[in-house]
């Protein structure tokens, strides 16, 4: 049985560890107001964000585009009358006549692609600047989380639209059930794409996400045989795109109708049995419940503390809202060990220093090269088991890029060139620089107003108190000092320059990084 937190024990730093796990972390007047709210209420407030108001834009283009498909439709039809015409040409000109015409196709695959990859690094900027503004931080890390969990990549899926509606699916179903997001994201165009699930049928079963499903999405290694897999693969044939309208669509002419046996259970299994197999397998409910504590609270996990989770999880059927009501109001949740110890991914870093700090997140492609270069480049996993996270955030290049780009929260300039990718070509390389750089002379240097009151500007000690209860929660480890005391030796009244850098200072230092 989980015991909530008492009353007692709910202060600011406590607070703070909310505001920090089940979002992307706040100002010290947002930590007060959850500390006034008492632990229930500070929960409810983040559990049940429905209830908030949330009116943020989808992107334009985020509708489904026939025209797409119709172009290329178009494109290969053309090339198809042209060799029909051709075959009755001298040689020659037949060549040169199909050279032509693959050299025009080449011209509109460029065209469309380059389109692609512009709407792809617009949903990238749309997404951060949503979890930078929105009164719903719970639903937003909840995308995130599962943006790892179910990772998909734009680099193979292309479809921007596809991408757009898969992130909107995570956001959709954040407080839902687990039954109903694995089935939501099994037919799902994007991952249907990405693990070639639209591509098989009733002759040549594709085990690609029947695999990746069982072993990566809801169940874990050992804990269903090579049978299952085909077995699971057959049942979810049928299972499609259809790429004219841009929505999945279930064929059954496509559909292994026969018996199948999977995960100890016979019958004619369609697509929905084996999701509703999987989903209320016992290894399912552990298993992601064992995921989102790891995210939320702490990778070494108790197996009491997953067991009596688990039985919150079962006794709701499933339901996230009621298990992170009990997850986040759980004594367990807010014990030491938990406390300010998780590494912050490049995602919890960038926006939660933009909320602290209380500046614009850095425009869309901006920020999302930032994050990149921080190793986390989003709608682009690095494979189908997403990021490691934990200690892979962090090496002596990560380290560097978070001090470097520290400064440039700070005092609003940096070098576009250290943010573009060297695997572009130099053309390429050289537009997006210019296009960065404009974007860049747009950012508004931290106001120092917000963060101190300036009659401290000679109370070195009450200074950095205050900067540490803003970005740290804490006080700053003694061993950690060593370039603030350096910093301030000397010194008698700091001007805004000064303030400017012992935050960036603090910013990078070990503590810092945590969470």
């Amino acid at each position: 049985m989980l015991k909530p937190l008492p009353s007692s024990r709910w202060n600011y730093s406590t607070a703070a560890h909310l505001l920090n796990r089940a979002g992307f972390g706040g100002t010290p007047a947002e930590t007060e107001k959850l500390v006034k709210m008492g632990p229930a209420k500070a929960v409810d407030f983040f559990v049940d964000f429905d209830k908030i108001p949330e009116d943020y834009p989808r992107p334009l283009w985020a509708d489904p585009d026939p025209s797409q498909y119709e172009q290329f439709t178009a494109m290969r039809r053309k090339q198809l009358e042209a060799r029909r015409d051709a075959r009755d040409l001298p040689e020659k000109e037949r060549e040169e006549l199909m050279e032509r015409l693959e050299r025009e196709a080449r011209r509109e695959r460029q065209q469309v692609r380059r389109s692609q990859i512009q709407k792809i690094n617009e949903l990238r900027g749309w997404w951060i600047r949503r979890m930078a503004i929105t009164p719903r931080p719970l639903q937003e890390k909840l995308t995130l989380f599962w943006h790892g969990h179910f990772a998909t990549s734009a680099q193979k899926v292309r479809d921007p639209y596809f991408m757009w509606l898969q992130n909107d699916t995570f956001r959709s179903n954040a407080l839902g059930d687990w039954q109903t997001m694995l089935e939501d994201v099994t037919k799902d165009p994007a991952m249907l794409f990405w693990l070639d699930q639209a591509q098989s049928n009733r002759r040549k079963p594709n085990e690609n996400y029947a695999r990746e499903v069982m072993e990566l999405f809801a169940l874990g290694e050992g804990n269903y045989s090579e049978r299952d897999i085909l077995e699971a693969a057959r049942g979810l044939t049928g299972l499609t795109i259809d790429r004219a309208k841009q929505e999945p669509v279930y064929r059954s002419a496509l559909h292994d109708p026969g018996t199948k046996t999977l995960l100890g259970k016979t019958g004619r299994h369609n697509p929905s049995d084996v999701i509703k197999i999987i989903a209320n397998h016992p290894k399912s409910a552990p298993f992601i419940v064992t995921k989102l504590w790891s995210f939320f609270a702490n990778e070494n996990v108790k197996p009491e503390v997953v067991d009596a989770l688990t039985a919150e999880f079962l006794k709701s059927g499933g339901n996230f809202r009621a298990f992170l009501r009990t997850m986040f109001r759980c004594e367990e949740f807010y014990a030491k060990e938990n406390l300010r110890t998780q590494i912050k991914s490049p995602v919890q870093w960038l926006i939660g220093s933009a909320r602290m700090l209380e500046v614009d997140v850095p425009p869309g492609e901006v920020a999302s090269r930032m994050l990149a270069s921080l190793g986390q480049d989003l709608l682009a996993p690095p494979n189908v088991k997403g990021w490691d996270g934990g200690t892979a955030w962090i090496s002596t290049n990560t380290l560097m890029s978070r001090y470097n780009l520290a400064g440039f929260l700070v005092s609003g300039k940096a070098d576009a060139q250290g943010l573009v990718p060297q695997r572009f070509p130099d053309n390429a390389r050289m537009m997006m620089q210019q296009r960065m750089d404009q974007m860049i002379r747009t950012i508004k240097a931290l106001d120092v107003e917000k963060l101190i009151d300036r009659k401290d500007l000679g109370n070195h000690a009450k200074l950095v108190a205050t900067l540490e209860k803003r970005l740290l929660q804490d006080k700053l480890k003694e061993q950690q000092r060593g370039s603030l005391s350096e910093f301030l030796k000397g010194k008698k009244e700091l001007d805004r320059d000064d303030v400017l850098q012992l935050v960036r200072l603090i910013m990078s230092t070990p503590q810092y990084q945590l969470t």
